[in-house]
């Protein structure tokens, strides 16, 4: 058996394609959803990320726009900045890149932009109507591991699914997503003892370590789905993930490849949040 591949790039490109149709609709009513990406510092990866977000958004017909922030630029003045867009009507998303610059605090950042427009799904207000399952916007890629999963039929209910790693932007999210849909969910990390016998029996494995090749095919049941978050580089400059995928998609019924996995999936959820977060400030019902 080899498995079948989740093809993030596919799915992403077949949502984006839904997304444009959706975004000239509303662009007839007169509302023109807009994202704000900050980025502070000229970090290349993050810059180059943030460009991807803005030209994602031109993809689908947001209105993406990027401020671009010096190094070092104050806590107090980024703060003013969200402030300002947090007033704006044109604006239904604001995003800051993150890492920051070590002067300024992420929490303070986070905390500071309008849970309406937190399209990063990372608010403490949201991740709050998230577990109690009420309308909020859901953190990117989690919400895009969802998505996949329901894109291929894979059934979620009743399954045990387990994930490892424990981060706040996906580890703790996408367990309780899955809970959400009424998983069983396991959650292990680095202080888990026995972990290959937790894992041999998921039905649906999450892996989120950044370790490259952590998980080979004697974690994996016969049959599991696999999805691997991770992005790490190898020696050669090619990006391979957390799941060593040759001995994996011979275990596996499905996995996702790395690159073309879940990477394209997180921005596509990002355009999601944004069109879903101009819906809702004109009253109009938008479904996750």
């Amino acid at each position: 058996m080899v498995a079948e591949l989740i093809k993030g790039n596919e799915i992403a490109e077949a949502k984006r394609n839904a997304m444009k149709e959706e975004v000239n609709k509303l662009r007839n009513e007169g509302i023109i959803p807009g994202l704000v990406v900050i980025i502070v510092g000229n970090n290349p990866a993050s810059l180059s990320y943030v460009r991807g977000k803005t030209k994602a958004c031109k993809q689908v017909g947001i209105n993406g726009k990027l401020v671009e922030l010096s190094e070092d630029t104050s806590e107090e003045k980024l703060l003013e900045i969200i402030t300002q867009y947090n007033h704006d009507d044109a604006c239904h998303g604001i995003l800051v890149q993150l890492p920051l610059p070590e002067h300024i605090s992420e929490t303070a950042i986070i905390e500071a932009i309008s849970p309406e427009k937190d399209v990063d799904g990372f608010h403490p207000i949201n991740i709050g109507r998230m577990m109690t399952g009420q309308r909020a916007f859901l953190p990117c890629t989690p919400y895009g591991i969802i998505e996949m999963v329901k894109a291929k039929d894979i059934s979620i209910e009743g399954k045990h699914v387990v994930v490892i790693g424990r981060s706040n932007i996906v580890g703790k999210p996408v367990g309780q997503l899955f809970l959400n849909e009424n998983a069983t969910v396991t959650y292990c990390h680095s202080r888990t003892a026995n972990m290959k016998e937790i894992t041999k029996q998921a039905d649906i494995l999450v892996v989120a370590v950044g370790k490259m090749h952590f998980v080979g095919k004697d974690f994996i049941k016969p049959g599991a789905v696999v999805i691997d978050v991770g992005i790490n580089r190898k020696d050669d400059g090619k990006l391979t993930g957390d799941v060593d995928f040759e001995e994996a998609e011979q275990v596996a019924s499905y996995i996702t490849p790395v690159p073309k996995g879940v990477g394209p999936m997180t921005i596509t959820m990002l355009l999601q949040n944004t069109i879903l977060s101009a819906k809702w400030s004109h009253q109009i019902e938008g479904v996750h």
